[in-house]
């Protein structure tokens, strides 16, 4: 099974704290934004930290698969 590059945007500045949260994914904090980044293996692994966001009170503004993750 091959992994796809997706980049998930939610409002608000999570700490560094909460990065063990997202195991495997890029944290960055922009503008009032974080900005995940990474490989995502399948529907249920994109599914979890879609929930983890929610769990936080999060709102999610976008996810994105990355340009050129077609999985070959």
């Amino acid at each position: 099974m091959s992994a796809h590059s997706y980049r998930l945007v939610f409002r608000g500045e999570l700490g560094d704290r909460f990065a063990f949260l997202f195991e495997g994914m890029q944290m960055e904090r922009v503008e009032g934004t974080t900005i995940l980044t990474g490989d995502i293996v399948d529907q249920a692994h994109l599914s979890g930290l879609m929930a983890q966001i929610q769990d936080l009170g999060l709102e999610l503004v976008s996810v994105e698969q990355a340009a050129g993750s077609d999985g070959s």
